[in-house]
């Protein structure tokens, strides 16, 4: 049986109508950048993450860069962040002149390790002047940027309240976890100062193209986000600002508004293929670690991601029997070849480089059948029978 990593013509069948409708009310319109679909989108975002604002823009790597941007991250300043991520999130910093500074993640959620944060910021940091100030690199360290890997929230009650210690701010990278909760209640982008959000065609609400958004419930920030995102001009032709080309489209708008009223309905599913699978590899949980589900958090399962043991060969066997399975990452941003200048080396975050070398994400989209689901977990058996 042939399971895809991802099946975007099963979403689109039951919406078909819906969402060329939606289009078309944009070409008669001919309304194509920003205006009223954008609106009723950013509304209709903040709304479902809590927060008052929402400002579209022009991918989730954008909406990192802009919220960057907008809390003023310049060249001399640092923000600390996880290695095991997309480059994006490192990416960023490092095309505003600033530094990532990284810390390593948690064993059981991949996410951020706020002790390891805590740690850094009290034995290598000092004040001055007002500013927390690496020791090592004369940096001053502004912000902290925790993601909310595969679809789980990062421990933000933690990293909140490290941040008003230290008085940083806290941009979310909640690309992969739009409508994540903590245990409270409180939904990802919501915690921090801004919150950001990738549409891409793979996530949980994704688009037809590039599209992303900041979520906050600042109001100055909201401002701040809108103006940079038109290159800073205030009226039209007027900067005071410098900023960029950050805009979202109206058709992407208009068909993220017809899909977010599914969003919960596809959460729900993913979440009950993620019960199934949990149920289905409880019997190998000796060779196969499954993710971590607990506290009353809400996990939307944006990947099913587990530990193996020879995992790039387990992955060549999946493909081979017609199963998409993906390595989401096999590199940590630390080794990568474009932040040797950072100093970090083999070893300096042991939990992310053991992660990349154990992790592998299999189907877990909603439309799933209970065979296909099977199959997955009957070709993992099949491996690691043959591997003992």
């Amino acid at each position: 049986m042939i399971v895809p990593l991802l099946d975007l013509k099963a979403q689109y069948e039951p919406l078909r109508d819906e969402v060329e409708e939606a289009i078309r009310g944009v070409c008669e319109s001919q309304y194509f950048i920003l205006g009223p679909r954008v609106v009723e989108l950013e509304e209709s975002v903040a709304e479902y993450s809590g927060c008052n604002y929402g400002v579209g823009v022009s991918s989730g790597t954008d909406a990192l860069l802009v919220a960057l941007m907008a809390l003023d991250i310049k060249a001399g300043d640092e923000v600390i962040t996880t290695p095991f991520t997309f480059f994006a999130t490192g990416g960023v910093i490092s095309r505003l002149g600033a530094r990532p500074v990284f810390c390593d993640i948690e064993r059981d959620t991949f996410n951020l390790d706020p002790q390891l944060v805590r740690e850094f910021l009290e034995g290598s940091c000092h004040t001055k002047d007002g500013c927390v100030v690496n020791g090592n690199t004369g940096g001053r360290i502004k912000a902290i940027m925790p993601v909310h890997l595969f679809g789980q929230l990062a421990n933000m009650n933690e990293i909140m309240k490290i941040a008003r210690e230290f008085d940083l701010r806290v941009v979310e990278d909640a690309a992969q976890a739009i409508g994540a909760e903590t245990a409270d209640g409180a939904r990802a982008g919501s915690i921090g100062d801004i919150g950001c959000f990738s549409f891409f065609p793979s996530k949980n609400l994704g688009a037809f193209g590039d599209a992303g958004m900041c979520v906050t419930n600042d109001a100055e920030l909201a401002e701040r986000l809108r103006v940079l995102r038109v290159h800073g001009g205030k009226p039209k032709y007027y900067h005071s600002l410098i900023g960029g080309n950050f805009r979202i489209d109206a058709i992407q708008a208009a068909i993220l508004s017809v899909k977010l009223k599914y969003l919960d309905g596809w959460t729900g599913r993913r979440q009950d293929n993620a019960s199934k699978y949990d149920e289905m590899f409880a019997s190998l949980v000796s060779k196969v670690s499954t993710p971590p589900n607990g506290g009353g958090i809400r996990h939307i399962y944006n990947q099913y991601t587990l530990r193996v043991p020879r995992r790039d060969e387990l992955r060549e066997f999946l493909i081979e029997k017609g199963i998409g399975a993906e390595i989401y990452y096999p590199v940590p941003l630390h080794l990568q070849e474009c932040f040797a200048n950072l100093g970090y080396r083999n070893g300096s975050f042991p939990e992310s480089e053991a992660a990349a070398g154990e992790v592998i994400s299999v189907p877990i989209y909603p439309e799933l059948s209970d065979s296909q689901l099977r199959t997955v977990v009957d070709a993992f058996d099949e491996f690691l029978k043959t591997a003992d």
